[in-house]
């Protein structure tokens, strides 16, 4: 873990830790639900974001006999690990708002605005820090601090509405809002963390695209059993053969350079290629040209 992210990942359990616990008193002085359930939320944040830490910690280790690839795929696990809390406070946000849209409850609207506004500045924070990242594992947690910014923005605007209009159908209503656009966002996530334990091929990559322009590199007569995965959302890999007009295989170190040039195009940093002749090739696509 590089020391940016490790401070990045510090700063938001300390923001969020500090002001879970000022949420809480701050939710039952204006008998907000949505601040109330906000600080559940940002409990069960602190829990993940402690969680990615640790994690972070661990993924730095260098690889070993047991891990030939380290350990950098845990922070993934700590993604999945977040994600699923974030899921898991919502439902419970969820199960709490609705009731109040059909008996609504008096809150303090001045205390409302300003828990409100030091709820934008600290979880803003947190957020732009955990943005700069790029690994997964802080896309997801930055997805969380976001969770409470757009949170406290509602409960702001909410409260100024209650303030000179009497109507605290207001407060569940912002709720019910942001929570389902937060579960929209977080489940986006989700699926490309699922798609990289599966060793899927990364978003960002066009398959068939890195296929076409290896292909037109000088020298290359064809590509296949192409494979191309992430290790943790970051670091893609990419294996393949490559079949290469034979004068180029006497020179196989200059065929290979151009190649992982052209794969650095496509955020490919790590490759193993193989390269054949088109009287040795070899592979599934080899096999099929010649049983034809």
């Amino acid at each position: 873990m590089t020391a940016d992210r490790e401070q990045n990942i510090k700063l938001a359990i300390l923001l969020n830790v500090s002001f879970t616990v000022i949420e809480i008193i701050g939710g039952l002085w204006t008998n907000s639900l949505a601040i109330l359930s906000d600080a559940l939320h940002d409990f069960g944040d602190s829990v993940a974001l402690i969680t990615s830490w640790f994690a972070e910690r661990k993924a730095k280790e260098p690889a070993d006999t047991k891990m030939s690839f380290g350990y950098q795929r845990v922070s993934l696990f700590s993604s999945i690990f977040a994600g699923t809390v974030l899921v898991i406070g919502s439902l419970f946000i969820l199960s709490q708002a609705i009731p109040r849209l059909i008996n609504p409850e008096h809150v303090n609207a001045q205390g409302m605005m300003g828990l409100a506004l030091i709820g934008i500045f600290f979880n803003g924070l947190a957020f732009f820090r955990l943005k700069k990242g790029m690994s997964l594992n802080e896309k997801v947690l930055s997805w969380h601090m976001l969770e409470d910014v757009l949170g406290w923005v509602i409960i702001l605007i909410g409260s100024i509405i209650m303030l000179f209009w009497d109507n605290h159908l207001i407060d569940p209503i912002m709720t019910v809002g942001f929570t389902v656009f937060i579960l929209w966002g977080v489940t986006k996530n989700l699926k490309e963390a699922g798609n990289i334990l599966l060793e899927g091929v990364p978003k960002q990559i066009n398959i068939n695209k890195v296929k076409q322009d290896l292909s037109s590199i000088k020298g290359v007569k064809g590509v296949h059993d192409i494979h191309i995965w992430s290790l943790e959302g970051e670091t893609n890999i990419f294996t393949g053969h490559i079949v290469a007009e034979d004068i180029f295989l006497k020179k196989p170190d200059q065929l290979k350079k151009k190649i992982k040039q052209e794969l650095k195009k496509h955020f490919i940093e790590h490759s193993t290629i193989e390269l054949e002749s088109e009287d040795c090739c070899s592979g599934i696509e080899c096999s099929q040209k010649t049983m034809k």
